[in-house]
């Protein structure tokens, strides 16, 4: 081990980390290329069969059915930690999508330079 993992750990937990995410983004990016192969395939034989287009649209209702209950999951979530945080704070809290992931964020006054 170099010197330096020794004086840092965490660089060399981070390496690991990175080692895993790397062979996990590899491994999306092959699964997106395949789909895309047998998507162009589909289409492919779509342009040579006028009726096999109807194939395609439904990947797409199956995309929009997961994307509707992951939306009705997102905002149950957020009721939950809505209920929590006024339960659990004298603060105020309202839902609103987050560029960080969270799923409500706190309401601060602005106060008036005197």
């Amino acid at each position: 081990m170099p010197a330096e993992d020794i004086r840092h750990p965490e660089k060399q937990s981070n390496s690991s980390k990175g080692g895993f995410q790397n062979k996990n983004r590899v491994a999306i990016l092959a699964e997106l290329d395949k789909e895309k192969r047998k998507l162009l395939m589909q289409n492919q034989s779509s342009t040579n069969h006028p009726g096999a287009s109807i194939a395609l649209s439904r990947p797409a209702l199956n995309k929009d059915f997961r994307d509707h209950a992951e939306q009705q999951h997102i905002a149950a979530q957020q009721k939950a930690a809505l209920q929590h945080a006024h339960a659990h704070s004298s603060g105020y809290f309202i839902t609103q999508d987050s560029a960080f992931g969270n799923l409500i964020l706190p309401v601060l006054p602005r106060l008036d330079p005197e």
